[in-house]
């Protein structure tokens, strides 16, 4: 059965409190309208926010996750988060090369690359974000950049299993724009993703889950999950709408 990850990214927003209500109001929606089975849905709230929206979370459907750590498990890193640290707090998932951090953080493809390590060694599961600013798309030069990114950060990265990686595609372009790609731009990504990480580990790529982000919401989910290699969404700014992003969790497999 074709699996999906809803995975909600709050980015900077919620204070403890607001990430517990939200949670909360989430957690509740979900069992009243289940989505299918094969549906895993993620809460990634600031770091602030973990222990408030974690408590909220336990018996429900949703996950925990974080939205960055740091490439090391301990040390004089102040203002730094270590992946064991999340794990200890219950996350799962962990999101990682996000273009925002890549552009105001001055993140590298090779930082990440440290960060997907540091994570796997503590038993999370990365979200390894890739995509293509406006200038690159209109370029041509998409595929470029998405195999550039996915080399550099997924280099000499074992995959014991394909439980271990999710990879969003978010196209820069369309991350808090309002703007999206649409199922047939987003599809042809995907696929090349998913054919580059065929080359890369064979047939565990068939089981890695292919996001999408940038500006998914209720509205063109139906559409960008009908398609084959669209494997669910990273959802951002419809993620602080519960209902919202609800739908977009009862959209998988519609």
């Amino acid at each position: 059965m074709r699996q999906y990850l809803i995975a909600g990214n709050w980015k900077m927003n919620t204070d403890p409190v607001e990430a517990a209500e939200l949670a909360a109001e989430i957690a509740a929606l979900l069992s009243a309208r289940p989505p299918d089975d094969n549906v895993s849905v993620a809460l990634c709230p600031p770091f602030t926010s973990l222990v408030s929206a974690g408590a909220k979370l336990k018996e429900s459907k949703a996950l925990l996750g974080a939205q960055n750590c740091h490439h090391e498990a301990a040390g004089a890193f102040t203002g730094e988060i270590a992946a064991p640290m999340l794990a200890a707090l219950g996350c799962t998932y962990v999101i990682l090369g996000h273009s925002e951090r890549r552009r105001y953080c001055g993140e590298s493809d090779s930082d990440i690359r440290q960060k997907i390590a540091a994570a796997m060694a503590a038993g999370l599961t990365p979200i390894y974000c890739v995509g293509e600013t406006l200038e690159e798309r209109q370029a041509e030069q998409t595929l470029t950049v998405i195999e550039r990114q996915l080399r550099r950060g997924l280099d000499s990265i074992a995959l014991p299993d394909a439980s271990r990686l999710v990879v969003a595609y978010e196209p820069v372009w369309a991350i808090g724009s309002g703007l999206a790609a649409s199922a047939e731009q987003a599809q042809e990504v995907h696929a090349f993703i998913r054919a580059e990480l065929g080359a890369m580990y064979g047939e565990k790529s068939e089981s890695i889950l292919l996001l999408y982000g940038g500006s998914m919401k209720a509205s063109n989910a139906p559409a960008l999950l009908a398609k084959p290699d669209v494997n669910g969404g990273l959802i951002g700014g419809a993620s602080l709408d519960a209902n919202t992003f609800v739908a977009i969790a009862q959209a998988c497999g519609s």
